[in-house]
């Protein structure tokens, strides 16, 4: 949490430089102006650094510089407590709550539609990841696994689904409605959770 403000305090100031303001050793000419001020500048720094609150499954959350809700961003990537996870339907798997919501919805609206949507794998603790990346070797390297600690499977945001080509046909017309998103292009299995496109 320090670096992200740290992070925002270096933009304000360069936000600053940028509009011509006083340098930090003239007083502001108002409390109310100065306020104004500061609040537009950690606007813009907010904005710049790709945070903000976005909506998704009846809930409101707010997103790091990275994307990440920041109640994840918090625990860190692969360690995030049961607690913060949710069950996706009646499977044993879990997920990011809006995520296993979202994804129960969707299984469950497919199957009205005669698809069925299995799952294979979801959140992977940071020790699986490791496991992973040694059995099936790095993605950047021509294996299928993602550097342990940057998986979106370890902030609870994807799972890898079993589909048959006609779920998959399913998923690719329907999936996005319910922020999924198919982003790993060799892995046709990999559904990640992007509420509102990010």
């Amino acid at each position: 949490m320090n670096s992200r403000i740290t992070d925002i305090q270096s933009r304000i100031l360069a936000l600053q430089g940028k509009v011509g303001a006083p340098a930090s050793t003239s007083a502001p000419a108002s409390s109310s102006a100065s306020s104004s001020q500061f609040s537009d500048y950690l606007q813009d720094a907010m904005s710049a650094t790709g945070t903000g609150t976005v909506s998704a499954a009846g809930r409101n959350f707010t997103l790091n510089s990275k994307g990440i809700p920041t109640e994840l961003a918090d625990y860190g990537n692969g360690k995030i407590p049961r607690s913060a996870l949710e069950q996706v339907g009646n499977t044993h798997h879990r997920l990011w709550a809006p995520a296993a919501e979202s994804l129960t919805q969707m299984m469950a609206d497919a199957k009205k539609d005669g698809v069925n949507i299995g799952i294979t794998d979801s959140y992977r603790p940071y020790d699986e990841q490791v496991d992973l990346a040694k059995r099936k070797g790095l993605y950047s390297q021509g294996g299928l696994a993602a550097k342990p600690g940057t998986s979106e499977h370890g902030w609870g945001m994807a799972a890898d689904l079993d589909l048959n080509s006609k779920a998959q046909s399913w998923m690719h017309q329907n999936a996005a409605k319910y922020g999924f998103v198919n982003n790993v292009s060799r892995e046709s299995w990999h559904w990640a959770y992007k509420p509102n496109g990010v």
